[in-house]
Parts: structure tokens; C-alpha cells; sequence
């Protein structure tokens, strides 16, 4: 792997004059309402960021929206919807040496990129930084940011804060070329709990991904209840753990979500849906090296 910082592996950097070398991708569903709002705060940040929409192929007004009202914003018209996959498509497009996600209930505080910019440039091996999440008006610390600020894996000498491996999507920045190098987001689990897996697959490969509360996102999501995310969380936890992890962990995962489905529609859900995709995931099966397995067990006796 060859460690740069704000280059392509041929040397060339890849933002463009006028803009932060921090550029943003949202992906976005039929939430044309909620992006609108999302956008005014990114476009009022003062880093000036270059801004990438990957639609998922809405049906409501978002294209019309965006092309109304934000014609400033880069859109990247989806045929289809591609989940989480649309931030790969967003990143490849963007070519920003550094990439902050959004979705279109999240944003960035005023300053958050350019000292993201700054750490990445000063930390060549770090591949990915976990922000501290402020959520709703009232601005409260998502309970993640405890989780994250406790990880058992500690500091190393060549990374700014805490070492993890999870991350919330719309709260983190990456470097291009780690996202690259790394495969972005996997196509298996499309949508829901995907950052371990990326937190993974990134560590695999060497990169650094730390938790810097120094860098702030602004997270409002939607009160109302998200049919179906347990189970989708659930599915996909257990197809990483078949993706990355050693056989008799993931053979233990499948047998615990089995006994939770006698009694339980959502892990009944899960299971079924996870079963359906086992064959894609052991063509796909590529165990972490064994000090990254090391440190994924520890987080596991930390959460337990």
C-alpha cells in the first residue's frame, strides 16, 4: 500500500482550485425536504466545500429540487437505488483527495473540515476519522461518541485520537485513497450497520481509522419509527461476521440468531434474509489478518 497525503497514487492532487481539499457526498432517497435543509448548512460552511449529491433514483422532486435551488451542487443521477453503494459512486466521482460523508439529515460544524484536513494531511497512515455526533436541535452527544471514546484498542504513535473499528457513516471523513484501496462500501449488505465492515476492511489493509472528537457532525434524524432496521442491522452483522470473521465465530452468531427467531418476527426476518445471501457471502469470505482479528475480539469482550 503506498501512503500518501493529499495525492493520487500518480502524484497529482485531485481538488480543485476554489474548493477545500475536503469535498462531500450525500446519498440520498426521497428526502428532498430534508436535503434541502442539509445543503444550506454544508453551503454555509466556511471551507467552502465542493458538494456531490449520488440520488438514489428518487421518485419525488429531489432532482427538480437540486437543479432549482442548488444548482451550485454536483449531482450524480443514480439509474437505480444502490444503498450504501452510492457513496462509492459519489467518492469515484468527487476526486476530492479527501471525502466527509453526509446524509440529508446530517452536516458538518463550521471548521470540522478543515481540522479533518488537517489530520489527515500531518497522519499519512489514516485512512479514516469517526467525528463526535451532536444530534437534534438540543444538540445532544450521540451515546455512540461514550462507545467510541472507550475503544479498549487505545492510541498509536502515528494517529491522532482513539483507534476503533465502527464509525457512523454520515459522521466520518475519509481519505480518498484508503476509501479506494479499502473497496468502499460492500455490495452484500446495501444498506444498514455497514461502517464495521468498511472499519474492517480499511484496518486489513493497513489504514488507520480513529475516533477525533475534535472533528464535529450534526446529526437530526426523523422521530418517527424505521420499519425493518432491526432486522436489517441484525442481517448484516451476522454477514460480516461471515465475511470477515473466523468460522466458528460466525457459525455462533448464526446459531444465536436462530434461537432469538423462535420467539422473534425481527430476528425471524433477519435470519431468513441472511441465509438468503450466505452463498454470496462465502464466495466473498476473506478473513481479517490476525492482528486485526485480535483487535475486533477485544471490542467484542468490551461490548459484552
Amino acid at each position: 500500500m503506498n501512503h500518501t497525503l493529499s495525492t493520487t497514487r500518480s502524484g497529482e492532487r485531485t481538488d480543485r482550485p476554489g474548493h477545500a481539499p475536503v469535498g462531500i457526498v450525500i446519498a440520498t432517497r426521497n428526502r428532498a425536504a430534508s436535503l434541502a435543509g442539509t445543503l444550506r448548512h454544508l453551503l454555509a460552511l466556511p471551507e467552502r466545500p465542493e458538494i456531490l449529491v449520488a440520488d438514489n433514483a428518487s421518485t419525488d422532486d429531489t432532482r427538480a429540487l437540486l437543479a432549482r435551488d442548488f444548482p451550485q451542487v454536483r449531482v450524480l443521477a443514480l439509474p437505480a437505488n444502490r444503498g450504501a453503494l452510492a457513496r462509492n459512486d459519489g467518492v469515484r466521482a468527487l476526486g476530492t483527495p479527501y471525502v466527509a460523508f453526509s446524509d440529508d439529515d446530517s452536516w458538518w460544524a463550521p471548521g470540522a473540515l478543515a481540522t479533518a484536513a488537517r489530520l489527515l494531511d500531518a497522519h499519512p497512515r489514516l485512512g479514516l476519522i469517526s467525528a463526535r455526533t451532536l444530534v437534534g436541535p438540543a444538540g445532544y452527544a450521540d451515546p455512540l461518541n461514550g462507545v467510541l471514546a472507550a475503544s479498549p484498542l487505545g492510541s498509536a504513535t502515528d494517529l491522532p485520537g482513539i483507534q476503533v473499528l465502527g464509525f457512523l457513516a454520515c459522521a466520518s471523513v475519509v481519505r480518498r485513497e484508503a476509501f479506494l484501496d479499502a473497496g468502499g462500501y460492500h455490495p452484500l449488505l446495501f444498506f444498514g450497520g455497514e461502517e464495521t465492515l468498511l472499519a474492517y476492511d480499511l484496518a486489513a489493509r493497513g489504514w488507520g481509522v480513529t475516533h477525533c472528537p475534535e472533528v464535529t457532525a450534526h446529526h437530526h434524524p426523523d422521530p418517527g419509527p424505521r420499519t425493518g432496521r432491526p432486522a436489517v442491522l441484525r442481517r448484516n452483522e451476522l454477514l460480516t461476521a461471515w465475511l470477515r470473521r473466523p468460522l466458528p465465530y460466525a457459525l455462533a452468531r448464526t446459531r444465536a440468531l436462530a434461537a432469538e427467531a423462535r420467539r422473534d418476527p425481527q430476528a425471524r426476518r433477519a435470519l431468513r434474509e441472511a441465509l438468503a445471501r450466505l452463498p454470496a457471502a462465502l464466495r466473498a469470505r476473506r478473513p481479517l489478518p490476525p492482528h486485526v482479528e485480535r483487535a475486533a475480539r477485544r471490542l467484542d469482550g468490551a461490548a459484552g
